[in-house]
């Protein structure tokens, strides 16, 4: 038995969403100091974990130890705010316009545990190499290419090539 159609509102016009974002960007600078950015706060969800299991670990690593704020708590910082404000307003805006659902997006060529897969590994790897880099996408795309930052910008223009070159070697999953 198929489900019935249900009308969804269109998409923003991406144009007045980036404008929207440069506003909102602008408001984080005026009124916190910072940029945006996610990888920080998601570092410091992930040291909140780690400090309920191994505080030792957290303790002896000095890498860990400032993301943990030392005697502070990890969560105690704007970052984790602005992620679970994100997460909540997405699902919000998702209900209003009767988007939200379980489904994955797949070409014809993948099954759906491959595409899951593939899905997992690339974000660890695009999560290992934003803690490396000690930035995420968001935070030297957006925060430093609005700030003119000379690396920021490099690293976004790497981020093109790099999507632009692995492109055609994944199009056929999606053909």
């Amino acid at each position: 038995m198929s489900q019935p159609q249900v009308p969804r509102t269109p998409y923003w016009n991406p144009y007045f969403g980036g404008i929207a974002l440069g506003v909102i960007l602008f408001a984080s600078f005026i009124i916190s100091g910072h940029g945006l950015g996610a990888s920080g706060g998601i570092t410091r969800l992930a040291a909140a974990g780690l400090q309920s299991i191994a505080p030792e670990h957290v303790n002896q690593s000095y890498d860990w130890a400032a993301v943990a704020g030392g005697a502070r708590q990890p969560l105690d910082h704007w970052l984790v705010f602005a992620i679970m404000g994100t997460a909540l307003g997405g699902l919000i805006s998702g209900l209003f316009a009767k988007r939200v659902r379980l489904e994955t997006f797949k070409g014809p060529s993948i099954t759906p545990q491959a595409r899951w897969f593939f899905a997992f590994v690339g974000g660890a790897g695009v999560g290992w190499a934003a803690r490396l880099a000690r930035g995420c996408t968001s935070g030297q795309a957006l925060s430093g290419g609005a700030t003119l930052s000379v690396g920021s910008w490099v690293f976004m223009l790497c981020i093109f090539a790099g999507g632009y070159a692995v492109s055609s070697l994944v199009r056929r999953l999606w053909n």
